[in-house]
Order: C-alpha cells, then structure tokens, then sequence
C-alpha cells in the first residue's frame, strides 16, 4: 500500500506531478485551480521537486513554454480553469499539431465568460471537440474522486507519451477543493533516457536533424499529416476507452454522468432501486475516447437513458448518438455552479423518462 493522506483534488494532483517525475510546470493562477501552483511552489521553495516551475507572464506564455518544452521529450504539465484554458486554445492546437506530449489540467468553473468559481462541466465540448482551430483531438480523462486525481496525472503522461499526444484532466471546482483520503504512488524515477527520434536536444552524430512544427503549407503535405494524426486518434478509440458501470447488469434505466454528476448519480441510483426502479450508473471516464460501445450496448437493454451534467447539454449529445434512436435519452442539468441533489435526480428521472 502506498502512502495515505487527507488531500484536496488539487494537491493530490500536484503531489502526484511530482511524484511521477514531472521535468516541469508552466501556469497562471486562477480559481478553483490555484492550489496546484501553490503546491508546487511550495515543494519547489523546499527543493523537492527536481522541476522547473515557473508562474508565467500569462496563460498564453504558459502554453508556449509547455510547447516548447515537450519538444524535449520531458514530462512537461500546465493547470488552469476554463477562462485560462480559453487563453491556450492556440497552443493546444498547436501542440496537438507538432505530436507533442504534455498534460495539461482544466478545473472547471462556471461560465460562460468569467462566470463563477464554483464547479460546472461546461467545457465539455471545448475538451473533446477540438476547443482550438482544426482537426485534432485531446486524450480526455473524467476524475470522479480525487483519489483519481492523483491517478490520472500518472496516467495521463503514460498516455500523452504513449500517443505523443496532449492529455487533458478534465476535473471541476468540486472535485478541485474537496478533501478524500487518497493512496498515493511511490515516486518515479525521473528518466534520464528517452526516445530521441523526435526530440529536439541538438543534433548527435548518429541521426539527422529534427525538426518539430505544425506547419505545412504544400496542402498536400498536409492533408497528409491530418490522415497521420486521424489514424492515431482511431487507434485510440481502439485502445483507451475507459468507463465505469455501477448496478448495470439488471437496469432497466440509467443515469450516464462523469465527474461529480456521477458521484451524485451513484447515491440516485441507490435512492431509485430503494423505490423498486432497476436503475443504474454509466460513467465515462474517458471522454475522449468516448464509450459509445457500452452506451450502445446498454441501450439494448434499456427503457431510457438521463444524462446529468453541470451544463446546458453536452455529453447528452453523444449519449444520443452511441443510442442512435433505440431508447429515448433526456437531459437534465444544474448551471453556474448549482449542484442536483440526489432526489432531484431521481424525480427527474421519473419524469424525464418513466412517466414520460
């Protein structure tokens, strides 16, 4: 068992950067994700963390240090929340581009604009649709504990290598600030050796000189590199679709939710089943890929599918997609930072789907 502690989402995603060998961190505070940095530059002060941190001029500069760094080949992170993760678009885009891995962390808050600093799923387009210009996807991880916001910064580099792709946590104000008891992993040993096919760490004798960029401006040349990239995001959907199912194999109804929704939604299907309704629980933990297999699956199966969000309805329309019209699919949501009860969740399930 590793070691245990009482942990905000966001320390528990800090202490976890360090611990899997994080080279180094650019970012900008913003609320509900502050208290990343603040950790940081805490361990930093006490020299523990072995990385480069560095609070940049702006969210902008952060994401072209990140850019610029994972051109290394380091383990390479950026944190902020949806207005800051607005500001990176380009770069992400950018980084997507040049096939570069990095991690980058969104806790969301209420929107649009400013908005609130309480926690909202809003963003759920900006992340799995391509928020930036062109054709390109993030690898989307959901946290519904903070317990897996330590796990996911693992992982999400793993995956961020794995694809020489940005992975994104996308996590909310809730699950940022709330304190879990969380086991945390023994710490990596930072590598000191990569593949350096790609890198840029000067030009060794042995290999010809690399060059990293987005840019091709033969149309050719680039439809080209957009079939390179589609292809690999095929064979993600192929490889990494990750989900959760909760009291699944006899339900008749199910909640499908991600993040804190789903926490929410476990306590409603348990209130429900109390009631005599087989409800049940799919959580997509990652969103993209997306689990359109086991929503399709399920759908065989079921009388009606709600989606909960903490938004106007966005998930809601690829839970409808993977359904194709099989069962009906409703949405309800809360907005600007108001969370649903579980009550409230089971009510509309009754009459959003059953007495509908």
């Amino acid at each position: 068992m590793g070691e245990l502690r009482l942990m905000k989402g966001n320390e528990a995603i800090a202490e976890a950067a360090i611990r899997a060998g994080c080279d180094a961190y650019f970012g900008y505070p913003i609320t509900p994700q502050s208290e990343i940095m603040e950790y940081l530059a805490a361990e930093q002060t006490h020299k523990r963390t072995g990385m480069v941190f560095l609070q940049a001029e702006s969210e902008i500069a952060a994401i072209n240090m990140v850019y610029g760094a994972a051109g290394t080949g380091k383990k390479v992170m950026t944190s902020s929340s949806s207005p800051g993760i607005s500001l990176k678009q380009e770069g992400i885009s950018y980084i997507a581009g040049a096939e570069l891995p990095c991690l980058i962390v969104n806790v969301v808050r209420g929107g649009p604009g400013l908005g609130t600093i309480q926690p909202s799923q809003a963003d759920y387009f900006q992340a799995t649709k391509g928020g930036g210009h062109g054709d390109y996807h993030l690898l989307v991880l959901a946290p519904a504990s903070v317990q897996e916001m330590a796990d996911f910064v693992r992982l999400g580099f793993e995956l961020a290598f794995k694809y020489r792709n940005p992975t994104m946590i996308l996590s909310d104000g809730m699950i940022g600030q709330m304190m879990e008891k969380v086991e945390l992993f023994d710490a990596q040993p930072r590598a000191k050796e990569f593949d350096q096919s790609w890198v840029i760490t000067g030009t060794p004798p042995d290999r010809k000189k690399n060059v990293i960029t987005s840019l091709d401006l033969d149309p050719a040349d680039m439809e080209r590199h957009n079939l390179v990239l589609l292809e690999k995001y095929r064979r993600m959907q192929k490889e990494e679709v990750r989900y959760e199912e909760i009291e699944c194999e006899d339900a008749e109804y199910f909640f499908v939710a991600f993040g804190s929704s789903a926490r929410i939604c476990q306590k409603a299907v348990s209130i429900a089943r109390g009631e005599g309704i087989k409800a049940g629980l799919i959580r997509p933990i990652t969103l993209f890929p997306f689990p359109t297999g086991v929503i399709s699956e399920r759908a065989g199966q079921a009388k009606g599918m709600l989606t909960v969000e903490l938004n106007t309805g966005q998930m809601v329309e690829d839970v409808r997609l993977a359904v194709n019209g099989k069962i009906k699919v409703a949405f309800h949501g809360r907005m600007g930072g108001m969370l649903p009860s579980p009550d409230e969740l089971v009510n509309a399930l009754k009459e959003k789907i059953i007495e509908s």
